[in-house]
């Protein structure tokens, strides 16, 4: 028999309390009470709003000088890197498609300083001063810095200035340096992205956080990492959302042991408590939790807004950091088909902007219907 959500576990989740022996706990009760908490709290924080972007990944590169075991990115030169011009046409074909954002990413280049990552942010801000500029990772930011000999927080200054609307809070994987050690030993450390994370916010870039689970942590360490982004947000109130990413195991070192010792991807039901544990406990801080259509699926996403998301991310037109690493769910979803999910949920679409300030009724279907190549 599995245990009943204690009366005392229900009150510090309203409260936007729930301390780590209340969330192990969760874990031992029926997995549909679990959800059902979660999907109360969804209800209570943003109501039967299921949001969505228009948006286009930017990979620009995929070669890095990283060794994380779980990266499928390229550490010699069969890999590509993006030139200003190359990356303006991605802009451009999103633009026309109806897209309000582009998030930014890549790997790490040797060569490369802090003017690298300015001239991509003005270059695609002059052109397009009306799109969101949603870039560089945390361990991006740090990697700048370090090139060209400035602090973080006058990297961040710089970019800024120079358009940079919002960072993806990745690079996170678990914030744990027991984890990390093994996984990244050379990114940066779990104060050092909370250093970062929390200098962006105050030099006024908002952040989204992320979580990797699935491969080498424990559950104690995944539910550290959500309480450790609910400190964050109790201090600068700068996360915009948390998305969880269950770890793809292909194509990367750390997922080819795993394969070899019989563990495989996490089961759907696994992916759903941790979607629901990081709405429970990050209740009143945190109101927008993502469901990843790219790493679950189109089919479990949708499950997922019964267990505490209410997100479906953006439509994409391209991934290359999921798709490296064996993910096959595709690499576009227009916003028609988002809606689609949504509406047979019976959930009210909204198609939003990064930071979740601004709401649109529908999508125009004409500039979003499109695949892309």
């Amino acid at each position: 028999m599995k245990a009943t959500i204690s009366d005392d576990v229900i009150e510090n989740a309203l409260a936007g309390e729930t301390t780590k022996e209340d969330a192990l706990s969760l874990l031992q009760a029926h997995p549909f009470e679990l959800f059902e908490l979660a999907d109360r709290l969804r209800y209570e924080s943003v109501g039967d709003v299921v949001t969505y972007i228009i948006n286009r990944n930017i990979n620009f590169t995929n070669k890095c000088i990283g060794n994380c075991g779980f990266c499928a990115f390229k550490h010699n030169s069969d890999g590509y890197i993006l030139n200003i011009e190359q990356i303006l046409d991605k802009v451009r074909e999103a633009d026309r498609l109806g897209a309000t954002e582009v998030c930014i990413q890549g790997g790490l280049l040797p060569d490369v300083d802090l003017d690298f990552y300015l001239n991509i942010i003005e270059s695609v801000k002059e052109e397009f001063p009306h799109i969101s500029t949603h870039a560089f990772s945390p361990m991006e930011v740090y990697h700048a810095a370090r090139q060209s000999d400035v602090s973080v927080d006058d990297a961040l200054l710089e970019l800024k200035k120079a358009g940079l609307g919002s960072m993806p809070g990745t690079a996170a994987e678990i914030l744990s340096d027991r984890v990390r050690k093994i996984i990244c030993p050379n990114k940066l450390s779990t104060d050092e992205w909370v250093d970062v994370v929390t200098k962006a916010h105050r030099t006024g870039i908002p952040t989204t956080a992320t979580m990797m689970y699935g491969h080498i942590e424990t559950m104690e360490e995944r539910i550290d990492h959500i309480m450790l982004i609910r400190e964050v947000q109790k201090t600068t109130g700068g996360i915009t959302e948390f998305v969880p990413l269950p770890f793809m195991p292909y194509n990367n070192r750390i997922g080819e042991k795993m394969l070899e010792s019989g563990q495989y991807i996490t089961p759907g039901m696994e992916d759903l408590k941790i979607y629901a544990l990081g709405r429970i406990i990050l209740n009143t801080h945190v109101n927008n939790i993502q469901s990843s259509w790219v790493k679950l699926g189109k089919k479990l996403s949708q499950v997922a807004l019964f267990c505490g998301a209410n997100d479906l991310g953006g439509t994409l037109m391209e991934e290359k950091i999921s798709r490296s690493a064996g993910a096959s769910n595709g690499e576009f979803m227009s916003g028609q088909e988002l809606e689609w999910f949504i509406r047979s949920s019976d959930r009210q679409p909204k198609q939003r902007n990064t930071v979740y300030s601004k709401f649109f009724d529908a999508t125009d279907q004409s500039k979003t219907g499109v695949k892309i190549a």
